[in-house]
């Protein structure tokens, strides 16, 4: 297991809106590969709203399967992100958990452990139970 620092920006543009919500940070966390899998973890932070709580990555080739899990969560989060699928879950809010769909546009895997460097990205859409509609981009360099 390495110890690394992660870079993490999250952007979201919702339907009917043209200007995109952007968050970026840099925290410290984890990688390791296991049984040919590729697993990154990360403590969030205040400022991506779920403080206490911890996302785990697990990476295989372009299937990337994210667990969040801690105390600012009352249900632990999973979602799936695999290029053309569409998966049904639960997505954890600060007010209760609520249905979700999720589907995947791209999932670009440049990681390489061996290095601890590379770039993982996931472009996906995703609806919350028909209150929110939006297309979400995620690019996570390791620095």
């Amino acid at each position: 297991m390495k110890d690394i620092m992660l870079k993490i920006i999250g952007k979201q543009i919702y339907e009917g809106q043209e200007e995109e919500e952007h968050m970026e940070f840099v925290t410290e966390g984890k990688l390791y590969e296991h049984e040919g899998a590729i697993y990154l973890s990360y403590a969030e932070s205040d400022f991506s709203g779920m403080e206490g709580c911890t996302t785990s990555l697990k990476i295989i080739g372009d299937k990337v399967e994210m667990r969040r899990f801690g105390e600012a969560v009352a249900l632990d989060t999973e979602m799936l992100f695999e290029k053309g699928k569409r998966v049904k879950g639960y997505y954890e809010t600060p007010y209760g958990a609520i249905e979700m769909e999720v589907l995947t546009n791209d999932v670009v895997n440049d990681l390489r452990p061996a290095e601890a460097s590379g770039r993982l990205n996931i472009d996906y859409h995703i609806s919350l139970r028909g209150l929110s509609e939006s297309r979400s981009r995620l690019d996570i360099e390791i620095m």
